[in-house]
């Protein structure tokens, strides 16, 4: 007996659509500068993720990593060290007017981004967090929040009356908090966004697990981006300097112990100058 197939049974399958892997990105700053706008960079993004979150202990983390950006935004020559910069890159992008290929309308638009921040951070009154060392009530807190369990009701009541108050009340004052500081934030997002931008990722493999390269003289690299597969399991030991960049790609045994992985590797590197 002959068994007829449907018409939907014989049909090809539906070509599955292309999935580029998942990356992840490990950066690398040759400079003291910016190592302390990536570890800023860094503690910005936590204090937004906690802010907009509920629970008093995400408020009270949040507090935390407030604290930790005046700490390290406290350099005397920050504030002015990243006007030098914004200023820096827009006379070097008003040099790019009438450039053929150049779109005057994007030159345009990175140009006011510049201007905007530059004039938010020019009118930041002393260093970064300067308004909100004059607050008491935050100061008595910061006095208190790296002592093991220095917070708790007994010792801070007025803080941890706060902390009993609505989220939207405690977020509305964390925000009023953060607006003091908003101005750093943004320069930031700019010039690490311009320098981001500035390297063009190219494949390389690390043979064994290894890679050098040494770096022309003559030109001063400020940021390393290494991009690899996130599923691969492996943490690349970065070193670099002036004359040459290495990296080597480890793999963690049982006991986290970081052992050379041994095997060819494939990545992304961007240099940024």
């Amino acid at each position: 007996m002959r068994v007829e197939q449907s018409a939907a049974a014989s049909l090809p399958p539906c070509p599955q659509p292309h999935r580029e892997p998942a990356l992840v990105l490990y950066e690398y700053p040759f400079t003291e500068g910016i190592r302390t706008m990536l570890r800023l960079e860094h503690l910005f993004d936590r204090l937004g993720q906690l802010v907009a979150r509920d629970a008093p202990v995400d408020h009270h983390f949040a507090l935390a990593t407030l604290f930790e950006i005046m700490d390290v935004a406290s350099r005397a020559d920050l504030k002015s060290d990243l006007l030098k910069e914004l200023d820096r890159h827009r006379l070097q992008l008003q040099g790019y007017r009438g450039h053929p290929g150049i779109s005057e309308a994007a030159l345009d638009e990175v140009i006011a981004r510049i201007d905007h921040a530059f004039n938010g951070l020019n009118l930041l009154q002393g260093k970064a967090g300067q308004t909100l060392a004059a607050n008491d009530w935050l100061m008595s807190i910061r006095s208190r929040i790296n002592i093991p369990g220095g917070t708790c009701e007994f010792d801070l009541p007025a803080y941890y009356a706060w902390q009993q108050h609505a989220p939207g009340r405690r977020r509305t004052d964390l925000q009023g908090w953060m607006a003091t500081i908003t101005p750093l934030a943004e320069a930031l997002q700019v010039l690490l966004g311009l320098l981001r931008d500035s390297g063009t990722p190219q494949r390389m493999v690390a043979a064994g697990g290894q890679y050098q390269q040494s770096l022309p003289q003559g030109k001063s690299y400020q940021l390393m981006r290494v991009r690899f597969a996130a599923d691969s399991g492996l943490v690349p030991e970065i070193t670099g300097h002036r004359l040459m960049v290495s990296i080597r790609f480890m793999r963690p045994d049982a006991e986290g112990r970081l052992r050379n992985c041994g095997s060819d590797t494939a990545f992304e590197l961007a240099l940024c100058a």
